[in-house]
């Protein structure tokens, strides 16, 4: 779409960048996966719209990641054990992205996220779930949360948030701290992006960062106030549609 046609749709992508945030902010995901979902609807390439996407979220991360940390959501060593391989497995998901289609890999990332919506919902409805302080394999989750983020126009929160969660992370926790570092993984894959396509549609990053802006606070302080029990089941049913709707759309 020419980027003259998008610049009087920014009110629409404020609305947008706003819903999105207000869904990754007090869920953990989905604001990546929708906003490319809407640009991609309007016949933006892939590559464009993760671009876009990601520059906008460099924002709207930052904001919601402040936010979280501000209301005590965050632990800020799963931070760490995030951020510095979701940087790496970023800027090559970004690099995969401007040289070969996604569209092999993401029917395989929705039905990993289905199952494991399935798992977290299972959780949910459990009698009692144990708590996990310090989760194991994090490096490797990161990793590869990072990698699909860029290389599918989004992802990290669905995989990484809903992984922390179904494997006992205090959802809150698990939440905030994906959110926070999702900022670094974000800021490099955005700068991956410029160094190698540039970035377009200036109209949509514009309007998804006002939108992404303002929910960030209002989000961060729905997440600490749910609790953990139906948020879970937020969450869950979330990842399962989202995947669902994947797999749709990629095999049918």
């Amino acid at each position: 779409m020419p980027l003259d046609v998008l610049s009087p749709k920014l009110l629409l992508f404020v609305v947008v960048g706003f819903i999105a945030q207000m869904i990754d902010g007090a869920a953990g995901m989905a604001y990546g996966v929708s906003a490319t979902t809407v640009l991609l609807s309007f016949g933006v390439a892939p590559a464009t719209a993760s671009a876009a996407v990601h520059a906008a979220e460099v924002f709207t991360t930052g904001a919601s990641g402040l936010s979280h940390l501000w209301v005590g959501n965050v632990r800020r060593q799963l931070v760490v054990r995030l951020a510095i391989p979701g940087m790496i497995g970023g800027a090559a998901g970004a690099l995969v992205l401007t040289t070969f289609p996604a569209e092999t890999i993401r029917p395989w990332v929705s039905l990993y996220l289905c199952a494991m919506g399935g798992v977290i919902l299972w959780k949910a409805f459990r009698p009692s779930s144990p708590i996990v302080d310090n989760p194991p394999l994090v490096p490797l989750l990161g990793l590869v949360g990072g990698f699909l983020d860029a290389a599918g126009g989004g992802g990290w929160g669905p995989i990484v948030a809903s992984t922390l969660i179904g494997g006992g992370t205090v959802p809150r926790y698990a939440i905030g701290s994906v959110n926070l570092a999702e900022f670094f993984v974000t800021s490099v894959v955005t700068a991956t992006f410029f160094a190698t396509i540039g970035l377009e549609l200036w109209p949509v990053i514009v309007g998804l960062i006002a939108g992404g802006v303002i929910a960030a606070p209002i989000a961060a302080l729905v997440a600490k106030r749910v609790p953990a029990r139906p948020l879970m089941v937020v969450v869950g049913s979330l990842v399962i549609a989202l995947s669902l709707k994947g797999i749709a759309l990629a095999w049918l």
